[in-house]
């Protein structure tokens, strides 16, 4: 594999509790080292309308058609915005990777998932599949191998145990909603 393939990497911003719309911003990176743009939408806190959003977002991109992966910072977005990630895959064509710091306790976003009325989307999160670990992130993935996402990851990581194009949507992300970046990725 290349190792300026290029990757997406789409995080969400900071948002407040009585906010409707959410700031996602996606980097799109040649490996880990060069940043050739930056993606915008909005989607729904707490809604049903991430991967619907990202697709668009991808697939209208000028920079499609390069695109090897698409990287993701969990699986919600704005809250409990859960992407499908097989979905996504499908609609884009490309493989998408499902980073994480420490593996989610599933059982507390259940019983949060259905005090609120959202056990819907329980089965969203089901379908991702096995959670993996390599190195020291954790990670689920649609429309690729094991051994290809954890290529893919080698190559993306620099300065963090997170992907570049994660990092960088992140920093992004933050910056321009709180006027200054904060956190880690």
């Amino acid at each position: 594999m290349k190792s300026e393939i290029r990757l997406l990497g789409i995080d969400d911003s900071p948002f407040t509790h009585f906010q409707k719309d959410v700031l996602v911003v996606g980097t799109f990176f040649r490996g880990r080292n060069f940043i050739d743009g930056i993606l915008s939408t909005k989607v729904r806190k707490d809604g049903n309308n991430s991967t619907h959003k990202l697709a668009l977002m991808i697939n209208n991109s000028k920079f499609r058609h390069q695109l090897k992966a698409i990287f993701l910072d969990g699986i919600a977005l704005a809250g409990f915005n859960v992407i499908d990630i097989n979905t996504l895959s499908l609609i884009t064509g490309l493989p998408v990777i499902v980073i994480m710091r420490k593996y989610p306790n599933k059982e507390n976003m259940y019983k949060a998932l259905m005090k609120i009325g959202y056990g819907r989307k329980i089965a969203i999160i089901e379908k991702a599949g096995n959670i993996y670990k390599y190195g020291r992130v954790l990670y689920q993935m649609a429309g690729i191998t094991s051994s290809s996402a954890e290529e893919i990851i080698k190559i993306s990581t620099g300065n963090s145990d997170i992907p570049e194009c994660l990092r960088i949507a992140h920093i992004i992300a933050s910056g321009i909603v709180r006027g200054e970046s904060y956190g880690r990725a």
